[in-house]
């Protein structure tokens, strides 16, 4: 999977406790079969919705807006709605020396991420900032887009100019966000000692838990309470866009 790593940084990103609160799907089944037919994936988002994530470490909330990022938030809906990201690794974490970001998408089964690979979506005009908490696609140039995503954890404001578009913000859980192991340190393609995305995509999961026993992956990523209802509390504004001048 030669596109895995999206290179922003040089272009332009209770485990039992946690599985008894989840259904397990990838794992025990195998990937969705739609999974594999990308650009059958056409479901309208509806236009505010939250996802549960649940971890090896815990539960976080994201609430997804699409008047944020359209193409971006209706790509993420049927990935979530097929069972994408379940057991998917948190591969890059960078928390240290200083908060960057938690990237994550990349399917645990070859097949998947070979299937994928090339069903970019469009790029999505940037309305906020990619401040903490919020929600926004990896990318390896302008309109890369597929599946893989980050979790903002400091001011990263600098990436808007580049193109990276937030579409939704974690609500509840950036504690458990913030505990993910971040040992290994940067993306082989980075040059760091963490693992390749590369690799990871070609072997699938199988990679990470043989090198990187100790990062943190996704049990499962749901639609809460119920497809298009409404959010229990009222909906996050965009982060603030100051007017270019």
């Amino acid at each position: 999977m030669k596109r895995a790593a999206f290179g922003f940084v040089v272009a332009a990103l209770m485990a039992a406790g946690a599985a008894a609160q989840a259904t397990p799907h990838a794992a025990a089944k195998g990937p969705d079969p739609a999974l594999l037919h990308p650009a059958e994936l056409t479901a309208k988002a509806p236009e505010v919705f939250r996802v549960k994530f649940t971890t090896t470490k815990g539960v976080f909330v994201v609430e997804v807006h699409r008047d944020w990022a359209p193409r971006g938030v209706d790509r993420f809906y049927n990935l979530v709605k097929h069972h994408f990201y379940d057991d998917a690794a948190f591969f890059r974490v960078l928390n240290s020396p200083r908060p960057f970001v938690v990237q994550f998408g990349i399917s645990p089964y070859p097949k998947v991420n070979a299937a994928i690979e090339t069903a970019t979506i469009k790029d999505d005009p940037v309305v906020g900032h990619n401040t903490r908490g919020t929600l926004t696609y990896a990318m390896g140039g302008p309109n890369t887009r597929t599946t893989q995503l980050f979790i903002n954890l400091g001011d990263n404001s600098r990436l808007d100019s580049m193109g990276f578009s937030p579409f939704a913000t974690v609500v509840e859980g950036m504690d458990v966000v913030d505990q993910l192991y971040g040992g290994y340190g940067e993306m082989a393609e980075q040059g760091g000692h963490g693992p390749s995305a590369g690799k990871y995509g070609e072997q699938g999961k199988a990679y990470i838990d043989k090198n990187f026993p100790k990062i943190d992956s996704i049990v499962s990523a749901v639609i809460e309470p119920a497809e298009g209802s409404a959010p229990a509390k009222a909906p996050a504004k965009a982060p603030a866009k100051k007017p270019r001048l």
